[in-house]
């Protein structure tokens, strides 16, 4: 077992406590055992450290604060003791830099006044009418047997996000768009962290550049032209005092924002649906309550109407957090638990691991959507304990658009088709980046 050691020394006269840790192994830490098996890794260190600890990833000396307590410190971040920017940008900054998630402080809010007008109900009532038709064309051309649900639903979801966010589809660029995001979201990872040709983060920068010429060509109808897709709302959006996006901005939160809406998305759903294939009782009690909403497509005044479907979808959530680490940078010296965190510190929280607590979830790994029904709602134990989508001033502007959207899909697919998996199947996950099925998720499709 490696020696334990202060991350720093505390200042004199000072009552805190260093932070205990360990280097890991030489040159690469504990970056492995965190990629393969986070959940794992982060309860021994827990077991063994407690809630903060520090070690070695991706290079970096970085502190685990972790549980519930320790999610509300940060996110709240009460005094601006925590910087997103210098966070993310160290793992995903050249792939999605000036996206919302990357911006700090009085920046930030600027960003998301002039944003959240693309999330208003009116707006996200727009988005649902847009994506009903389109959910039900993709769904179509599925075919009963044997089908991979990873790849077939990041096309269904990234067609959406075209239509939803763009106002148009991609066409012949699909294959190639789809690859770009891909590639952008992977580099984050990796352990070699300059480009070199053929690897991650060489292959993550050519991605961007895609991505960048994919919204720069589309920019001046945009302005010119508005429509009700969410790059004409950003490209017009104004705040009361006339100030706009430059198309710098308009294209990087374009990005960013049509990463997380098709990725987070098709993790979900890949978790929600590889459960209830494993659960067929409750896929049934799903089914019945869409069968008894009697409409094909969802509208938006039908979203409370689906309790199962909401509970389902939660755990789903819960099991599978889509964002499973929120990495940050202290931007000033830290007192926490007792602890002395210095400033341009590199901290991580992770709902990946709290979810998982059994000091807040009973029998965690167990796929249970009652935990969430008004009898139980495990998650109110404490505010911070169920943390999808964050919280505080970064928590997620999408979380409305990511649920509408979820139950949209999974409504259509509940009306349309039956799904299983083998016997005893248990869904591997790939968590070197976005936790996805590592097998790609194989189910067997029949139709109702």
């Amino acid at each position: 077992m490696a020696t334990i050691t202060p991350l720093a020394p505390v200042p004199a006269g000072s009552a805190l406590k260093p932070v205990p840790g360990d280097t890991g192994l030489p040159l690469i830490g504990n970056t492995l055992p965190m990629m393969r098996d986070p959940v794992t890794t982060l309860r021994q260190r827990y077991d063994r450290f407690g809630p903060v600890s520090w070690t070695h990833l991706f290079g970096l000396k970085m502190v685990q604060m972790l549980g519930p307590d320790a999610n509300q410190f940060v996110l709240m971040n009460r005094g601006d003791l925590f910087s997103n920017h210098q966070g993310w940008s160290y793992f995903i900054g050249p792939f999605f830099h000036r996206g919302i998630m990357l911006l700090d402080f009085e920046e930030h809010r600027w960003h998301r006044r002039i944003m959240q007008q693309a999330f208003q109900r009116e707006a996200l009532r727009g988005y649902l009418l847009r994506m009903a038709p389109r959910t039900e064309e993709g769904l179509r051309h599925w075919s009963e047997g044997s089908v991979k649900l990873l790849p077939a639903l990041k096309q269904l979801t990234l067609d959406l996000a075209t239509d939803v966010f763009m106002g148009r589809e991609l066409g012949d660029q699909t294959d190639r768009i789809n690859r770009a995001f891909i590639d952008t979201v992977r580099a984050g990872t990796s352990l070699i962290r300059f480009p070199v040709p053929g690897l991650g983060w060489s292959k993550g920068l050519r991605g961007r550049r895609v991505l960048e010429r994919l919204f720069m060509d589309d920019i001046g109808a945009k302005r010119a032209a508005p429509d009700s897709d969410l790059f004409s709302m950003l490209c017009q959006a104004r705040t009361e005092d006339g100030h706009e996006f430059s198309d710098e901005d308009v294209v990087s939160h374009m990005i960013f924002l049509m990463m997380a809406a098709h990725d987070t998305t098709t993790i979900t759903l890949c978790t929600l649906l590889y459960h209830l294939a494993r659960e067929p009782q409750w896929q049934e009690r799903l089914r019945e309550e869409s069968l008894a909403l009697g409409k094909p497509w969802l509208e938006h005044e039908d979203l409370h109407k689906l309790p199962g479907i909401g509970m389902a979808m939660k755990e789903a959530l819960r099991l599978c957090a889509p964002v499973p680490s929120m990495p940050r940078r202290t931007v000033k010296d830290v007192e926490y638990d007792g602890f002395y965190i210095p400033a341009g510190t590199f901290i991580n929280i992770a709902p990946f691991f709290t979810h998982s607590m059994e000091e807040y979830w009973p029998d965690p790994e167990r796929f249970d959507p009652e935990r969430f029904s008004d009898a139980r709602r495990e998650d109110r134990i404490h505010p911070y304990a169920w943390v999808p989508f964050g919280g505080g001033a970064h928590k997620c502007i999408g979380l409305h658009f990511a649920e509408m959207q979820v139950k949209s899909v999974l409504h259509q697919m509940l009306l349309r088709f039956r799904w299983r998996v083998p016997e005893g199947y248990e869904m591997p996950l790939d968590t070197r980046s976005l936790p996805v099925p590592a097998d790609g998720l194989p189910v067997t499709l029949e139709r109702v």
